[in-house]
C-alpha cells in the first residue's frame, strides 16, 4: 500500500484522549484514498500475473490446498475446509468470493485444463453450484504443475495478510496455464478477458521460440492457428484473431455447432438439433431467447418446439424443430441473428508484468511465459546442485572417517566431552565443522564395510549429478532445452485434440457466405431430384409454370453424368436406393439446390450420399424413386444385380421404416441398377463385363413384393459379370434417340440402340463391342438418351460420334470416361 501524504494544517491539534489528529482537504483524502484502492484492487484482486496466469485469489487457493496436502493422490475434503482454509490464512475476503473463484477452477466448460478435481454438483453454463457445505474438492492432476516445484526455491515468497505465514508471490507453473485457460476480471478504469486456447498448440508455439527468438507472428499462427474453447464450437474470421494476437485486443465471433436432419417419425419436417454452445452461453439461455423472439417479438417464426436433451451420456443436444416447409439453413440464419447461438468475445490480453498492468499479444504472452521458466528452473536447478554438495560434503566425511574408523572411534572414545570429539576430528582428520558434527551423530552400525561400499556409490552418483547440474546452470542452450523437453512431457502426458472448428477469413466476408439462399418458407412446388454417377444428390429449384416458361425462352438447363432423375416437390421425400438392396426415405428440402449459371447447373454443388443415409463399407447409391403422388401408376422399381438377376419390386413401401430392403440379395451379390418404371412399357437392359447386351420388354418380369430376390434376368459365362442395368424408353422422341456407350478405360464406343435385337429374358444377349488385342472386358456401359463421360473427378470428357455397327471395336478417348451419365433438361 501506499504511504498517505500527510498535508497537515494543524500538527499540534490534539483530541481529548491525547491523539494526534491530522486534518486534510476533502479533495486531497478522496484522492489519495481512490489511488490507494484503485492500486489494491489492480494489484491484489483483478489482473492474473503473465507469469502462472492466476489472480491471487486462485493462486492462494492452490497454495493453501498443497500446503494441507489435498492432492490427486489422496481423498476429496469438504470445499466449506478449503474455503476456510484459504481465508483465514491467505485471503482476508468474503468466503463466497473464494468459493466463487475456486468452483471456476474446477468447471470443465471454463477452462480447457481444470486445476480442482471437484466432486458434486459446481454448475452448469445456466446454473450456479451447490453450496460449499455439499460439495468436495482435491487439486487436480494438471494442478500438480503448478505447484510441483514450490519446495526448491524456484520463487519468491511473501508474509500473508498478518504476517504470521509466508505464501509465494507467483506459482512455478509448468504450462502457459494464462493463454491455456484464460482469464476475466475487472479492476478499476481496466478489465482483463483473455480466450482459452488448446494445452498442444500453445506449448508446440512456445517450443518454436525456444530455439528461434525472432519468430514472426505469423510463424507462431502455424502452431496456435485460434482459440480453442471448452465448450468447443465455431468460430469465425481468422483475420479478427490475428489482429488480437498481434495488438491484444480484438473481436472474434462464437458460434454454436449444429446438426441439420429430419425429425424421427415426422413428415419432412426437420430439426435444428446444437451440439455444441459459444463459450459461456448455456441450454437455457438459447430456449430463453428463442421464446422471447417467438411469443413477443415475433422476429423469430418457423419453429415448432425447442426441447434441450443435453445429459452425461449423450453431452449438449438443443432440439429446435422446425415447422412443416420450413428451409432449416433460412432458420438457422435466425437463430445466430436473434439468440446467443452466435456470440462475440473481446478479447482483451490485459495482464501484470512486473507489477504493471500490460496489453500484451501472443508472442509477448509466450516470452514472459518462458522467461518465468527460465528463471524456475535456474533456482531449481541451483538448488538441486546446492543440496546435492552439501550431501557430497556429508558423504566425503563419512568416507575418510571410515579410512582410519579404529582411530576415530579410539579419539571419540578419549576425548572429555562432545565438543572436545569434535575439536579433535576436525584436527585430526582436515574436517570440517559440519562434517565432525555428522560423524558423531552417526550410529556405529552406519560405519559397516557394506556401508562404505553404499557411500562410495552415493559418492559417485552425487558428482555425476552435479556435474550434469552444472551443465544446466552454465550452459544457456541446455537450460533452453531442459525447459523445453520438460513443456514436450507436459503436452504427451495432458494434451487432448482440438474442441473448437476454425472458419478462416474475414469475418464480414465469412458471415456474407455463410448467409443461407432462399426464404424460410418453401412452398411445396414441384422440382427435381438428382443423383450423379459420381453419387452426388441435389435437387432443382422449385419453380412455377411461368418460371418454367421463361426457362425453355432462355435455353435449357443441363447437368452433367447425371444417374438417375426423379420428380417430386420441395417438400417431398424420395427414396435412395444402394448396391446393397437397401432403400432409405430422404427429404428433399434439406438437399441443396443446384446454382445456375448461364443456362448450366453443376453438379459440384451436390452433397454425397454417405451424408443422407448411414452407407456400409463398399456400399454405394445406384439409384432413386419417387414417393407418395409421384409414384402413382406405375409397375414397380427394376433392379439388376451384378451376378444377372432381375426384379420389379411393387411399389408398396413400408409406411413406418425409414430404411428397408428392396430385394434378397445372394451370398456376393449386388445392385448394379435401380430405376423407376414409369408404365412398365420400357425395355430392360443388361451390359456384360464380356460385352454382351439383352434387352426385353419389362413386361416380362413379374412384380414381386420386398422380400423376393427376382428371377433370372441374362445368362452369364464363367467369370462374367453385369456391368449395367437400366430401363429405356424408345417411344420418347423429345428425349432423342437412346445410345450404347461402352468403354474398356482404353477404348470408348456409342452405338444406337436400335441396332440391338431384342431377345428374350433370361438368355444370352448379342456382341456390343469387339474387344482390341491387350482388352479383356468393359469396365464402363450405359444405355439411354443424351449420354455423356466424365471422369471420376467429374471433368467433362468428349464421347466419339455414334458407330452403326454394335459389333464393332471402339475409337481411343484422352482420359476415357470413368462414369457415364446422361443430360437432363426442364421442360
Amino acid at each position: 500500500m501506499a504511504r498517505r501524504k500527510e498535508n497537515k494544517v494543524d500538527l499540534s491539534s490534539f483530541d481529548q484522549a491525547g491523539a494526534r489528529v491530522f486534518d486534510n482537504p476533502l479533495v486531497t483524502e478522496v484522492s489519495d484514498s481512490y489511488l490507494e484502492y484503485a492500486f489494491s484492487v489492480i494489484h491484489s484482486r483483478a489482473l492474473p500475473d503473465a507469469r502462472d496466469g492466476l489472480k491471487p485469489v486462485h493462486r492462494r487457493i492452490l497454495w493453501s490446498m498443497y500446503e494441507q496436502g489435498y492432492r490427486p493422490d489422496r481423498g476429496h475434503v469438504k470445499s466449506a475446509r478449503i474455503v476456510g482454509d484459504t481465508m483465514g490464512k491467505y485471503h482476508p475476503h468474503g468466503d463466497t468470493a473464494i468459493y466463487d473463484a475456486m468452483v471456476r477452477l474446477a468447471q470443465d466448460f471454463s477452462l480447457n485444463v481444470p486445476l480442482i478435481d471437484g466432486h458434486g454438483n459446481f454448475g452448469s453454463p445456466d446454473d450456479g453450484p451447490a453450496a460449499s457445505r455439499y460439495t468436495e474438492a482435491r487439486m487436480s492432476r494438471e494442478a500438480m504443475l503448478l505447484v510441483g516445484e514450490l519446495g526448491e526455491d524456484t520463487v519468491d515468497v511473501e508474509p500473508n495478510y498478518d504476517g504470521s505465514l509466508t505464501q509465494p508471490t507467483v506459482l512455478p507453473a509448468a504450462f502457459p496455464n494464462l493463454l491455456v485457460n484464460g482469464a476475466s476480471g475487472i479492476a478499476v478504469g481496466m478489465a482483463t478477458n483473455m480466450i482459452p486456447h488448446n494445452l498442444a498448440e500453445v506449448v508446440s508455439a512456445a517450443r518454436w521460440l525456444i530455439n528461434h527468438p525472432d519468430a514472426t507472428l505469423d510463424k507462431l499462427m502455424e502452431f496456435v492457428p485460434g482459440p480453442d474453447l471448452p465448450t468447443g464450437g465455431v468460430l469465425l474470421g481468422l483475420d479478427e484473431v490475428r489482429r488480437a494476437y498481434e495488438t491484444g485486443r480484438g473481436v472474434v465471433r462464437m458460434r454454436g455447432k449444429v446438426e441439420i436432419g429430419p425429425i424421427e417419425g415426422s413428415r419432412g419436417r426437420q430439426a435444428i438439433t446444437v451440439v455444441e454452445l459459444p463459450y459461456g452461453v448455456g441450454a437455457e439461455k438459447v430456449i430463453a431467447a428463442i421464446t422471447n423472439e417467438v411469443t413477443k417479438t415475433k422476429r423469430l417464426t418457423g419453429i415448432a418446439d425447442v426441447k434441450d436433451l443435453t445429459d452425461r451420456e449423450s453431452g449438449t443436444r438443443l432440439v429446435v424443430e422446425c415447422k412443416v416447409g420450413v428451409n432449416p439453413q433460412a432458420l438457422l440464419a435466425d437463430l445466430y441473428r436473434l439468440t446467443p447461438l452466435e456470440q462475440s468475445f473481446g478479447v482483451n490480453n490485459l495482464v501484470l508484468v512486473d507489477g504493471q498492468p500490460r496489453t500484451l499479444g501472443l508472442k509477448a504472452l509466450l516470452e514472459v511465459f518462458l522467461a518465468h521458466r527460465y528463471e524456475v528452473v535456474t533456482r531449481r536447478t541451483s538448488y538441486r546442485r546446492r543440496k546435492r554438495q552439501e550431501r557430497l560434503h556429508l558423504v566425503d566425511g563419512l568416507l575418510i572417517a571410515l579410512l582410519d574408523i579404529d582411530e576415530v572411534v579410539r579419539l571419540i572414545r578419549g576425548s572429555d566431552d562432545a565438543q572436545a570429539a569434535k575439536d579433535g576430528l576436525m584436527s585430526r582428520f582436515g574436517l570440517s565443522d559440519i562434517q565432525a558434527t555428522y560423524i558423531l551423530d552417526t550410529p556405529l552400525r552406519r560405519l559397516t564395510k557394506f556401508d562404505r561400499i553404499e557411500l562410495e556409490a552415493e559418492q559417485e552418483r552425487l558428482r555425476s549429478e552435479i556435474a550434469e547440474l552444472s551443465k544446466i546452470l552454465d550452459d544457456e542452450r541446455v537450460l533452453r532445452r531442459v525447459v523445453s523437453d520438460e513443456l514436450a512431457a507436459v503436452v504427451k502426458q495432458f494434451s487432448t485434440e482440438r474442441r473448437t472448428t476454425l472458419v478462416d477469413g474475414d469475418l464480414k466476408e465469412v458471415l456474407a457466405a455463410s448467409a443461407p439462399a432462399g426464404p424460410l418458407e418453401v412452398a411445396d412446388d414441384p422440382c427435381q431430384v438428382i443423383l450423379s454417377a459420381t453419387g452426388l444428390v441435389a435437387r432443382t429449384a422449385a419453380e412455377s409454370e411461368e418460371s418454367s416458361e421463361g426457362r425453355r425462352r432462355n435455353g435449357r438447363v443441363k447437368h452433367d453424368t447425371v444417374r438417375a432423375t426423379v420428380h417430386s416437390t420441395a417438400r417431398g421425400r424420395v427414396l435412395l436406393l444402394t448396391s446393397a438392396g437397401r432403400a432409405f426415405k430422404v427429404d428433399v428440402l434439406p438437399l441443396p439446390v443446384l446454382p445456375e449459371q448461364a443456362g448450366t447447373v453443376s453438379l459440384r454443388g451436390g452433397m454425397s450420399a454417405a451424408e443422407l443415409v448411414p452407407l456400409a463399407a463398399g456400399e454405394t447409391v445406384v439409384g432413386l424413386a419417387p414417393l407418395g403422388g409421384q409414384a402413382e401408376g406405375s409397375p414397380g422399381l427394376a433392379l439388376g444385380t451384378r451376378q444377372g438377376a432381375v426384379k420389379i419390386c411393387s411399389p408398396e413401401w413400408p409406411v413406418r421404416s425409414d430404411e428397408f430392403e428392396v430385394i434378397g440379395l445372394r451370398d456376393g451379390d449386388e445392385v448394379v441398377g435401380a430405376t423407376w418404371l414409369t408404365d412398365g412399357t420400357e425395355t430392360l437392359t443388361f451390359v456384360t463385363s464380356e460385352a454382351s447386351l439383352l434387352r426385353f420388354p419389362a413386361g416380362l418380369v413379374r412384380p414381386q413384393g420386398l422380400k423376393g430376390g427376382g428371377m433370372a434376368g441374362i445368362n452369364l459365362p464363367a467369370g462374367a459379370r453385369v456391368a449395367f442395368f437400366g430401363a429405356v424408353r424408345t417411344d420418347d422422341p423429345g428425349h432423342g434417340e437412346p445410345m450404347v456407350v461402352t468403354s474398356t478405360g482404353a477404348t470408348v464406343k456409342v452405338t444406337p440402340f436400335k441396332a440391338y435385337p431384342a431377345k428374350g429374358r433370361a438368355t444370352g444377349g448379342v456382341r456390343a463391342h469387339r474387344f482390341l488385342k491387350g482388352e479383356t472386358d468393359v469396365a464402363v456401359a450405359w444405355v439411354g438418351p443424351r449420354p455423356v463421360g466424365a471422369t471420376g473427378t467429374g471433368e467433362p470428357v468428349e464421347l466419339p460420334a455414334a458407330d452403326p455397327r454394335r459389333d464393332g471395336s471402339g475409337f481411343a478417348v484422352m482420359l476415357g470416361p470413368t462414369v457415364v451419365g446422361h443430360l437432363i433438361e426442364r421442360d
